[in-house]
This record gives structure tokens, C-alpha cells and sequence, in this order.
């Protein structure tokens, strides 16, 4: 395990990288591989792209995040107005089945529900939200069913890691029962933990994955 000063720094160092958080501040502490994120942001996208910079970093096994969005004085959006960018947001999307998804918006909270085939486009969803100014957090309720009922292929997955980068020498098992997908095994970071669970999630058939890896970095 990298010593917490170590995963702090790592930490710093990988949100100062990004472009869009070179100018943000915030605050980092580590602990046993849990760290800390503090500070204030003005976008809901900020903040979700640092808890996603510590979460890539190696011996970072959870992320606590404290960070707040605080919007200019001079400017606000209303629920109405941030619902109609939602549904807009929505229509010229290709990724997301027109009329399949509903929206919420609860001051500057977005919940978002529906039924979709494809993982793919739960996350397409909640992408577009996060992106949109005046958005404070997205809970992103849909559920995924798949329209093909063909048996899960758990020899596909399985190539699947061993075709990633990331995941080619990790010791992950794989099991299958119905439409699940479930994943035991240890993986060096949070990152590899979210990765496989997104591989897992891209076979035909899934409706459900069960990630339960371990992070263990040495």
C-alpha cells in the first residue's frame, strides 16, 4: 500500500492534470486508501471529473467526496429551465431512446428513470446531465432490461478483459446466472474495479452485474 502522503500527492497531481480542474480548488487528504476530496467548483461537471481523477489513480480504494458547486451570484437557473435543457438535452442524443427516459429536477437535483436495453445508454443519460450548468447532482434511476434473451456468454467476457489493457492480468471470476453478471476477484484500483463492471456490462443479454472486487494495490 503506498503511504498516504504517496496517494496524496498522486492524487493532487492527477486532478491538477486534467484541463478542465487545473484551476480548481481542491482539497485532497488519503488515508488507507480512502481519500478525501473538499473544495468548491462551479459546475456539477467539475466535480464529478475530480472524483473521477482520484478514482484512476493506483491505491485509491474509495473516494469520499465533500466537494460543493457554487454558482456565480449573478446568475441561476431555475428547475423549469434546467428540466426543458434535460429533455433537450435527451431529444438530440442518439445514444438515448427518444421518449424512454424521464426527468425530475428538484432544486438543480436531476433524477432521472426509465427502462433501457443497454447500459450504454443509462450512462449516455447521465452523461448529458452532468454536463448541463445549473446541476447540482443527477440520480440516475433506470433499469435495464434487455431485449435479447439469448444465454449470457461468460467465455466472452472473460476475452474481453483478457483484451483490455487494463484488465489483462488481473484475477477476476466471472460467473453467470440468468441475466446476471457477477465479478469476485482482486484488481489494483477503483478505476479497474468501475472498468470491469463496464465490460460487464457491455455483453448482450446483461441486466444486471454484481461487482464485487477487491481493491488491493501492492
Amino acid at each position: 500500500m503506498k503511504k498516504n502522503e504517496d496517494l496524496q500527492k498522486d492524487v493532487q497531481e492527477a486532478i491538477k492534470w486534467e484541463p478542465l480542474l487545473n484551476a480548481a480548488e481542491i482539497g485532497v487528504t488519503a488515508k488507507d486508501g480512502v481519500v478525501t476530496l473538499t473544495g468548491i467548483v462551479d459546475s456539477y461537471a467539475k466535480k464529478t471529473e475530480a472524483e473521477d481523477a482520484a478514482k484512476s489513480v493506483a491505491g485509491v480504494k474509495a473516494v469520499v467526496e465533500k466537494i460543493q458547486i457554487k454558482f456565480g451570484n449573478d446568475w441561476k437557473k431555475n428547475d423549469n429551465e434546467i428540466a426543458m435543457d434535460v429533455l433537450s438535452a435527451f431529444k438530440w442524443n442518439w445514444e438515448i431512446p427518444r421518449d424512454k427516459v424521464k426527468a425530475k429536477v428538484e432544486d438543480g437535483w436531476v433524477t432521472i428513470d426509465g427502462e433501457l436495453t443497454w447500459n450504454y445508454q443509462k450512462e449516455a443519460a447521465n452523461k448529458v446531465v452532468k454536463n448541463l450548468a445549473g446541476v447540482v447532482g443527477v440520480t440516475n434511476n433506470i433499469t435495464i432490461k434487455s431485449e435479447i434473451h439469448d444465454a449470457i456468454e461468460k467465455r466472452g467476457i472473460e476475452r474481453a478483459f483478457v483484451r483490455n489493457w487494463s484488465m489483462c492480468d488481473q484475477d477476476i471470476d466471472v460467473k453467470v446466472s440468468g441475466n446476471r453478471v457477477m465479478l469476485n476477484g482482486t484488481v489494483d484500483s477503483l478505476y479497474q474495479k468501475e472498468e470491469a463492471g463496464r465490460i460487464a456490462w457491455s455483453a448482450p443479454g446483461v441486466w444486471a452485474v454484481d461487482n464485487e472486487l477487491v481493491i488491493d494495490y501492492n
